[in-house]
């Protein structure tokens, strides 16, 4: 196979999340010669497969073979992967079997590296996560056998193939609020405590509100409001309490004690319950790292552009590597229809991305 046929083979399997489609099987076959570790919990399947060429660094190429559900008014079957002009079609195409293909077909051609070469994969990136990479990272510091460095192959590219990386990520702060007041006739309103007009008075002053400055890697963390209900949907009756739910995406500026200041500060004097919950935290990878350096190179070389330095977007599998105190960056196709009716992506991209990889790997000393 080359890395086309091996991409459409990918996006042919129905691997919706936490079902691996039998991917993980096949690729213990295909990378004959490599050592096998399976960490499956549950209905999760996971796949960690290495190889020591010799002595020398580890070199980890992570991501997921899972997708989110494909949904309807496709234009083809969206577990057939279509090409047309130039473009592959199918569930999965950018998020992320275009990564999967590139970088396991990078490691399969490879007959020399100093160190080791190794893929850790999951169908447990798409759902909760409870029991995907991090299980194997788990395996894998309990043996000793962590990579000194990784690459995620999520798709980080925006408007030319080559011209982002991913050095870091935001965090991820869950909030909500309850707002306790008091039922009562909307016809007699001085007898009634509404918190609806409580929230609305201080409500201009937290939606949408940065909560730092950000820096050269992060941008701001943002109070963003994302759900607001309350009442019986009548017009005579004024609401009891009023639930409001937000979400910041963090940067290492903010943390929970930050955000519970912040609403402390706006909701001085009313009656109310906050609960904030943690599913990812920021992470920076030192742009001087070998692995920056070494893929920055690898996609200058192919493609001839300078890729930026970013740590945009949602959370990744990288927010668990790095904190087990790996080198870790996310470099892929373009992001542009990921989780979308139709998604594609091109030849193009992927036999450049597996050129990238191929060249990282050869430069890896």
């Amino acid at each position: 196979m080359d890395v086309i046929e091996l991409f459409k083979y990918f996006v042919g399997a129905k691997s919706e999340t936490p079902d691996d489609g039998g991917l993980l099987d096949f690729i213990e076959e295909y990378l004959e010669g490599f050592n096998a570790v399976r960490v499956d919990v549950e209905d999760v399947k996971n796949l960690f497969i290495y190889k020591k060429f010799s002595e020398g660094e580890h070199l980890c190429f992570a991501g997921h073979v899972d997708v989110v559900p494909a949904g309807d008014n496709w234009d083809a079957d969206p577990y057939e992967a279509v090409e047309k002009d130039g473009f592959i079609y199918g569930r999965g195409t950018q998020d992320m079997k275009s990564g999967l293909a590139a970088f396991t077909q990078a490691v399969k051609e490879t007959k020399e590296f100093k160190g080791t070469l190794s893929l850790l994969l999951t169908s447990d990136e798409e759902g909760e996560a409870t029991n995907g990479t991090v299980k194997v990272l788990e395996f894998l510091e309990n043996n000793d056998m962590l990579p000194d460095a990784c690459v995620v192959a999520e798709p980080t590219c925006e408007d030319t193939f080559g011209d982002a990386i991913k050095v870091g990520r935001r965090g991820s702060i869950n909030g909500y609020i309850t707002l306790n007041g008091k039922q009562g006739h909307a016809a007699y309103p001085e007898k009634a405590i509404n918190p609806i007009h409580q929230i609305a008075q201080v409500l201009g002053n937290m939606a949408g509100v940065d909560l730092d400055n950000g820096d050269e890697f992060f941008a701001p963390s943002k109070f963003v409001v994302t759900d607001i209900r309350s009442g019986m949907q009548v017009t005579n009756v004024t609401p009891n309490d009023l639930q409001m739910m937000f979400n910041v995406r963090n940067n290492t500026k903010t943390a929970k004690k930050n955000i519970i200041a912040f609403v402390a500060e706006h909701f001085e004097g009313l009656d109310y319950e906050l609960r904030l919950t943690q599913g990812s935290y920021p992470f920076n990878t030192n742009i001087d790292t070998k692995i920056v350096k070494l893929i920055d190179k690898a996609i200058s070389d192919v493609t001839g552009i300078s890729p930026k330095h970013s740590t945009a977007g949602g959370t990744s599998d990288a927010r668990f590597i790095s904190p087990m105190g790996v080198d870790v960056i996310e470099f892929g196709v373009r992001n542009d229809s990921i989780h979308s009716v139709n998604e594609r992506t091109s030849r193009k991209e992927v036999e450049a991305l597996c050129r990238v990889f191929k060249t990282l790997i050869a430069n890896w000393k």
